[in-house]
């Protein structure tokens, strides 16, 4: 009878929510008040909300109670590439491209179907890539302040890629890895999957909090750190040449494994040289040519010492063997040829004139980023809800991403991720324009 009662209670209230009888936004009775209201035992009311939690209805929230969901707001949206509306304007996934990209490709083909080593991409290539292949790859590396040889290098497909076969090849279940509270979602769903312990640790406008991680490696047995130090995602901020060797040396105070991540990396031009550089003996780099050269390029790479070369490379053949010899080959072309630094530098372009088109158009706002990245965080007030503002946003059409993805932490901040990158530049002030105006009609 109790299990009836309490499959009554979850319907009844998912009903009402579906229904819009109970609005996106609305706080619910806390869980002893349910249980009052209902007649059921304490512990049942708490299984009462986490089903529903379960089925994407309410969101609890530490200290502050349940509220319902906004269902016309996917969770997370954008973070796990959930497909817009046709016609809606993109801000929840970067896709930076400039234009003549797709002449780049056509060219490309052109002379490799005119080359003499087109037999060969049909072929299987060693696992991490052939020896001059990998070779290119640390030459652009120099490009980053990373000098390493061909022999360090893994050529992956795409950095994702490159940071699973780096976690499978040099971590295992239950190895607990500190992170940042806000961090790259691709990296969370690959810690679910692993089933790594993801220690948060908060992180401000000068990066990760670093007397708080000296705290957590003297209280836990953290094996590793996953850090994006320059142009973190989705903050923006770049670690300063003091906190990345305070960072080393607490590496090595604590035999931690580091795994730092640099998609974006190229974008501050400016930046110190990278954690890889000072302690190339337990990083672990990982990049690609998704953001600087285009997302549908599965081209990425990992640097890395010898002694963890190895076991990476052993993930590369139980994942995928070898990335694909056409891709590699345009790839390392457009290194070889400059076409690779070339869009480079016109996307730092591009992205400091889009956050220029921000500035302006979001005016007022506490806006969080770096002056020439491609994407930017935005706070909510404390009376506001980011399911409700994403979801109002969808509805006109703006697609944006929240914070449920980004957060690894149990509270999760009520903020927003503009992504600047997908759309057309001309297009942007009127998308950032329905931004600012559902941000302040939702706070009056």
């Amino acid at each position: 009878m109790g299990q009836v009662r309490y499959k009554q209670v979850v319907d009844a209230l998912a009903t009402d929510i579906r229904a819009g009888r109970l609005r996106p936004g609305t706080r619910l009775p806390t869980h002893r008040a349910l249980a009052q209201r209902h007649g059921l035992a304490l512990a049942t009311a708490s299984r009462v909300y986490a089903e529903l939690e379960a089925i994407g209805l309410v969101v609890g929230e530490t200290g502050r109670g349940t509220f319902v969901r906004d269902a016309s707001c996917p969770r997370g949206l954008g973070a796990d590439l959930a497909t817009p509306a046709p016609g809606s304007a993109d801000l929840s996934f970067n896709s930076p491209g400039v234009p003549g990209q797709a002449d780049l490709l056509r060219d490309a083909l052109r002379r490799l179907a005119a080359s003499g080593d087109l037999e060969s991409l049909l072929h299987y290539h060693p696992y991490g890539g052939r020896p001059h292949e990998r070779a290119i790859v640390a030459r652009h590396l120099a490009t980053r302040q990373l000098w390493v040889t061909g022999e360090q290098v893994l050529i992956v497909n795409g950095a994702q890629h490159g940071m699973a076969v780096a976690a499978l090849g040099l971590l295992s279940p239950g190895d607990v890895v500190a992170v940042d509270a806000l961090t790259y979602p691709g990296f969370r769903v690959l810690a679910e999957r692993m089933r790594l312990d993801l220690a948060p640790v908060p992180v401000g406008p000068g990066g990760t909090d670093l007397d708080a991680l000296q705290r957590l490696c003297q209280a836990r047995p953290v094996r590793a750190i996953y850090t994006m130090p320059t142009l973190h995602n989705p903050l923006g901020c770049v670690m300063d040449a003091g906190a990345r060797k305070r960072l080393v040396a607490l590496a090595r105070a604590h035999d931690l494994l580091v795994l730092e991540d640099a998609p974006y990396a190229y974008l501050a031009a400016d930046a110190p040289p990278p954690v890889a550089a000072l302690a190339p003996e337990r990083t672990v780099y990982l990049s690609s040519l998704s953001k600087n050269v285009a997302t549908g390029l599965r081209f990425g790479f990992v640097a890395a010492a010898p002694a963890l070369i190895a076991p990476i490379e052993r993930a590369v053949r139980a994942t995928s063997w070898n990335t694909a010899g056409v891709i590699t080959a345009i790839a390392c072309g457009w290194i070889e040829d400059g076409t690779v630094a070339r869009l480079e530098a016109e996307k730092r372009t591009d992205a400091a004139r889009r956050q220029a088109i921000a500035s302006e158009a979001l005016a007022g706002l506490p806006l969080v980023r770096h002056p020439h990245s491609y994407f930017a965080w935005l706070p909510l007030g404390d009376d506001q809800r980011a399911d409700r503002v994403a979801g109002a946003l969808a509805q006109r059409g703006v697609a944006v991403s929240t914070a449920e993805g980004f957060a690894t932490t149990a509270h999760v901040p009520h903020a927003l991720r503009l992504a600047l990158g997908s759309i057309p530049c001309e297009d942007l002030p009127r998308a950032l324009a329905a931004v600012k105006a559902v941000v302040e009609s939702d706070s009056s």
